[in-house]
């Protein structure tokens, strides 16, 4: 049995039962890839799993939640010692 779960403002997501995802996982998969709505998957009435679409890698900023950061100059070499004692 699969239960559709939808309310304003969410994603449509259905749950299905391990036992039968089980069963039809190759074709659920297909189902997922093309409709992209998400698969949840209970175990005893409780969520264990999501499939979702796979939406390719995520290139993240090494900066985290800056990703407008740019790195000026050399930022490996070490500091020469009159531009150390210019800094304190």
């Amino acid at each position: 049995m699969i239960m559709v779960i939808d309310y304003p403002g969410s994603t449509t997501m259905q749950t299905i039962q391990a036992s039968e995802f089980k069963a039809r996982c190759l074709a659920l998969m297909d189902q997922v890839a093309a409709s992209g709505e998400i698969l949840v998957v209970t175990k005893n009435g409780k969520p264990v799993a999501e499939l979702h679409p796979y939406q390719g890698a995520r290139v993240s900023s090494p900066f985290g939640l800056h990703p407008g950061v740019r790195i000026l100059g050399d930022i490996v070499s070490p500091v020469a010692d009159e531009d150390w004692e210019a800094l304190s």
